[in-house]
């Protein structure tokens, strides 16, 4: 491990650039966190003394050099909606644009299993075929090949890492968040099926000391990495972990492939999982042994704690909206 240089959080509004930036802080290190608004951003990393906050219009080199300038290290988390897909390469193209301009040394993009498509061993290894079948897919894999294909050209090194679905304490872009919230507040909860699959989450909080320590390991840098979840549970496991927690039977609505392809005439979000509901039947589970062996063992939280820490997490939100609402 080498010593740390200055290090920024690009799209860092979300559950994976929380995790990174609370890593960052333990572990003391001063870390920039960029997003489109200043509001979001002071609200999350305020009250950090660590944390130096900047914004970014990402469609813009100008203004993603000017975010970048001083960093060593960037960390690409950002987000598109489900249906503006096509974007991911496009913007992925104008910040290496941005990032060289600025000098930036490394980058580590956090990555996702779409650009594997169907799995084709268990588990999936870094070597497995990058062959997707989904337009989804298709457009993570040409942000990846930038990425990939940007290693060793302008003084900057690059990073994949992949992870596959996650969960954790007020992550609502889990499939697991209204699990969750229904085992809180004693509601029924919306599920996409099947749910007796066995199925891999990371949890989130998980992921940011691994990215903390891969920043300040050289040799991670020019390939790609997977970092797993800590084995594989089904979903209605979880629903059943989570209601017990709550001393309540489990309550579920599970839709289907044929159901999702109904809502989504009504609901453009649910249109867009349709052709990602692979993932649900013939889930990609990953191997991170070659991760474990460059960094050496990776703390993994147990589905158990991870259950009742995101449980937790939703009953503290269910009662704060019950005695707002008194």
């Amino acid at each position: 491990m080498e010593t740390a240089g200055q290090i920024g959080l690009f799209g860092a509004a979300g559950a994976a650039g929380l995790s990174i930036a609370h890593a960052l802080s333990a572990a003391g290190r001063r870390y920039r966190v960029i997003g489109r608004g200043r509001a979001a951003l002071q609200a999350s990393f305020g009250q950090d003394p660590l944390a130096d906050i900047a914004t970014w219009n990402p469609d813009d080199p100008a203004s993603i050099a000017a975010a970048a300038t001083g960093l060593q290290t960037a960390v690409y988390l950002v987000g598109v909606p489900y249906h503006e897909f096509a974007k991911h390469p496009v913007l992925m193209q104008k910040t290496l644009d941005g990032f060289r301009a600025a000098g930036v040394q490394r980058l580590i993009l956090i990555g996702t299993v779409y650009p594997y498509g169907r799995p084709r061993s268990h588990p999936v290894t870094e070597s497995h075929p990058r062959a997707p079948h989904t337009f989804k897919g298709k457009m993570r894999l040409a942000q990846e090949n930038l990425v990939i294909d940007a290693h060793g050209r302008d003084g900057l090194d690059t990073l994949v890492l992949r992870l596959p679905d996650f969960y954790g304490p007020g992550v609502e872009r889990s499939f697991l968040h209204r699990v969750f919230e229904g085992a809180a507040r004693g509601t029924r909860a919306q599920m996409i099926g099947p749910i007796d699959v066995p199925h891999e989450f990371v949890f989130m909080p998980d992921v940011g000391p691994v990215v903390e320590r891969l920043s300040r390991t050289p040799e991670a840098f020019g390939r790609v990495l997977h970092l797993a979840g800590a084995g594989t549970i089904t979903q209605r496991e979880v629903a059943a972990r989570a209601y017990a927690l709550a001393q309540r039977q489990p309550k579920l609505m599970v839709a289907g492939k044929s159901m999702l392809r109904v809502m989504g005439l009504f609901d453009p979000m649910l249109r867009e999982l349709v052709e990602m509901h692979y993932l649900l039947t013939d889930p990609v589970v990953l191997d991170d042994s070659a991760l474990a062996r460059l960094i050496g063992p990776v703390t993994k939280t147990s589905y158990e704690a991870g259950i009742a820490q995101s449980f937790e997490a939703a009953l503290r939100s269910a009662q704060q909206a019950a005695a707002q609402a008194a």
